[in-house]
């Protein structure tokens, strides 16, 4: 694992501006990738737990008797936790890392597994949910400063190993679901709170590695580079890439939640042949977002973002019009394309704003499960008043949105 190097975590986050010790010293050492092996396990450990809930919904669906709506207000329940704590929680360890939150933020969603095993009512199972969003506002932020800490300046290679870790996670979650939980009920949900331990074992040993590396940092002030955006850029360039992520993320959710009861309705298919559908799209999804940041690295950020989201529109617009298999196929296209964006956007909005690093990356991966609950209780709402088909065929055009990526500027050659 790498040495500790005394400088402070602006630095860290931010080499471009302190050329003599971020990138120096990221070339003598290159990543720590057992601490990025680490941290991208420990997303696919939580991120596991968290697509459970959405794979059981059929199941709760039928167990009580829930419509569309209150389907919705499940992935919103777990989703406003981790939207409305993120940046706190970011902006807070922007001031005092705390190297061991990771695990006592896991602890939460153990206990919020154990809980939804066992609910028999309708509020016990949003607490439930929110439990679980709880921990993921504690996980994503500190863990995404420690998958940057760990680059050894490859950020967007960091990045996307540490995405792939929770795309993945995603994907794993209607698989389990279709070989455990629908075999053997809601009672077995609690079988998966071994997997919230085992995560909370790795990131007690990640929390060892982290704690030297914060102990020993002086602060030193940071200059703006003079080629950087100006604060009215930065401004308009957040808000874009925040709309972006909006029009990326709502598509993906109405996939998530939806995608099951779609084709269960159009085609007929049973709920485990849907769930096994639905993990064709999301392993599509974790392989895109892998790929996404080595070549933001390469390429520019700006490039991918523009590809990314576009490049998706002829397969979102084809969707809702193809048969069974095609749609199989047209969902990996899509999963592959729409995915890549996410470790280019977080990135570029981490070299806009530097000196705010935890808060940033709180407020986007906030941002992104806000917008995927508020997104599913209103297509929920929507589905109950129109139907699932005429939900994808309203969430195809999102895509378009990446036409805003007009506005983004060009970043100093340093920053990449």
């Amino acid at each position: 694992m790498n040495k500790p190097v005394a400088v402070s975590e602006e630095v860290l986050a931010t080499p471009v501006v302190a050329p003599e010790v971020g990138p120096r010293a990221a070339g003598v050492t290159g990543p720590a990738y057992i601490v990025l092996a680490a941290i991208s396990v420990s997303h696919f450990l939580n991120d596991t737990m968290q697509s459970l809930i959405a794979s059981v919904y059929p199941i709760l669906k039928d167990n009580y008797a829930l419509d569309f709506a209150q389907i919705g207000l499940i992935t919103l329940a777990f989703q406003f936790t981790a939207s409305l704590l993120q940046p706190v929680v970011g902006h807070f360890t922007d001031k005092k890392a705390q190297p061991f939150s990771l695990a006592i933020g896991m602890s939460s969603t153990f206990f919020g597994l154990l809980l939804l095993s066992v609910a028999q009512q309708y509020l016990v199972i949003l607490i439930a949910a929110a439990l679980v969003g709880l921990g993921s506002a504690v996980f994503h932020p500190e863990s995404a400063r420690i998958a940057r800490l760990a680059s050894g300046g490859r950020y967007g290679f960091a990045q996307s190993v540490f995405q792939l870790g929770g795309s993945f996670g995603t994907s794993m979650g209607p698989v389990l679901a279709a070989l455990i939980v629908v075999p053997f009920g809601q009672g077995s949900i609690a079988w998966f709170s071994s997997i919230a331990f085992l995560a909370i074992i790795i990131l007690w040993r990640i929390g060892m590695w982290y704690r030297p590396q914060i102990a020993t940092r002086t602060m030193v002030r940071i200059e703006p580079h003079p080629d950087a955006p100006s604060s009215r850029r930065v401004t308009v360039a957040l808000s874009v890439l925040v709309v972006l992520l909006f029009s990326k993320q709502l598509y993906v959710s109405s996939l998530s939640s939806y995608y099951i009861f779609y084709l269960i309705d159009k085609f007929g298919v049973s709920t485990q042949a849907a769930q096994a559908y639905l993990f064709v799209f999301l392993a599509a999804n974790a392989v895109g977002a892998f790929l996404g940041g080595p070549l933001g690295d390469r390429f520019g950020r700006k490039i991918v973002i523009w590809f990314s989201i576009l490049g998706a529109l002829p397969f979102t617009l084809a969707l809702p019009h193809a048969g069974l298999v095609m749609s199989a196929v047209l969902t990996v296209f899509i999963g592959l394309i729409i995915s890549s964006t996410t470790s280019s956007i977080i990135v570029f909005a981490q070299e806009l704003v530097p000196h705010r690093f935890g808060m940033i990356s709180g407020v986007f991966f906030g941002v992104a499960f806000g917008i995927g609950g508020l997104g599913a209780a209103v297509l929920g709402k929507l589905a109950d008043h129109t139907s699932i088909a005429f939900v994808y065929q309203v969430c195809a055009f999102l895509p378009a949105i990446g036409l805003l990526a007009v506005f983004l500027p060009k970043m100093p050659r340093h920053a990449r």
